[in-house]
This record gives structure tokens, sequence and C-alpha cells, in this order.
């Protein structure tokens, strides 16, 4: 368990000293040694990058308290230097479809937003990622992260939620987010029960 945190994505082009101050602001004025936090690295979404130095400096003065990364950029060869340098820091990739590659390179697995809906072939990869189905299992991964990223994903998320969960209201989002108007919600469904083969 832990707390997942962003930069401060509000400023733009910040140092890396203004980010550590960020960082250990928080991490002090909790003041609990309860608190784990997995940094959040989504630079295409935050315009803020951290870098090595950064993530290593905040290892080497919160050791017990920056747990790991949660690494949404995209980036696999970023990705895999973070796990070469950093032994024992937990280093998730933020999408299921960079799963196998992330664990093959030695990181502890993903967070992903597709994990609301797919648990189950996500966790499978996870546990049989060095059988010999894995490959197939990957690609089956990103086959369905492929289907939700030809929408909105949020609201693609939360349409698949309502239909499936048979509970209208999922798919209500927060703004600015919009929901999944009705034909783009149909269409996703449809898509994904041509690729499970059911509508479960």
């Amino acid at each position: 368990a832990g707390v997942l945190m962003l930069p401060p994505f509000y400023y733009k082009q910040v140092s890396d000293e203004g980010l550590f101050a960020t960082f250990a602001e928080v991490i002090e004025r909790v003041g609990d040694s309860r608190l784990k936090i997995l940094l959040y690295h989504i630079p295409q979404v935050s315009g803020i990058a951290l870098s090595h130095g950064l993530i290593e400096r905040l290892i080497k003065r919160y050791p017990d308290t920056i747990a790991g990364m949660k690494d949404s950029s995209g980036d696999l060869e970023f990705t895999r230097t973070t796990i070469k340098r950093f032994p024992g820091f937990q280093v998730y990739a933020g999408s299921d479809a960079l799963l196998l590659a992330t664990l093959q390179a030695g990181g502890a697995g993903c967070i992903s937003a597709t994990a609301n809906v797919n648990p189950a072939a996500i966790v499978r990869l996870r546990k049989e990622w060095q059988g010999a189905d894995a490959e197939a299992l990957q690609a089956g991964l990103a086959q369905i992260r492929k289907t939700f990223e030809a929408f909105p994903m949020i609201a693609a998320l939360k349409a698949a939620a309502a239909h499936f969960g048979q509970t209208p209201d999922f798919a209500r989002v927060r703004p600015p987010l919009m929901a999944l108007p009705q034909q783009n919600a149909r269409k996703l469904v449809t898509a994904l029960i041509d690729r499970s083969g059911n509508d479960t």
C-alpha cells in the first residue's frame, strides 16, 4: 500500500531542487513512518519529468518513505534504466501494455487504469510472466488496452463498467471530462465482446 504522488504540475520548468523541496515538505509535514510514497512519473500529462538525479536524492534522504514509482511515461528505456539504477525501488509500468517488459527488466508490476476493468488477465500475467504463454497473455492485454485507447480512456472505462456492471450511473465522469456518447459506448462494448467472445 502506498500514496501515489504527482509532482506540482501547476508550475512548469521547475528545478529538481524545487521538486525535491515539494516532496520533502509533504513527507516532513505528514511526519509518519507509515507513509509510503510512489512517485508518479507522467510527464506528457503533468509537464514535469522526474529525473534520475531527483529520484536518487529522494531515496537517499527518505529511504523508508520513497517506496517506488509509477512510470506512465511510456518510455521503456527510462523504465529499464530506473529499475537497474535503483535496486529494491519498486517500479511499476503505468500501462498493462508494458507489464511483461517491465517484469522482465526487474520491475514490480503495473498500476494501470485498465486494471479497473481487466484485473484477472493482468494478475494472471503478473503471476505467469516467466511461463510459456507470457507473450500471448501480454498480447491479449495490449489488445484490450488498445480497444479502450480508441476512445477517451477514462470515459471509456466508465462506460464499460456501466454496461458490464449493469449500473448506468457508473458511466458518469467528473468535469472537465465528458461521458462517452452512447454511440461510442455501444461501439466500445461491441469491440470488447468481440475480443472476449461473451457478454460478461
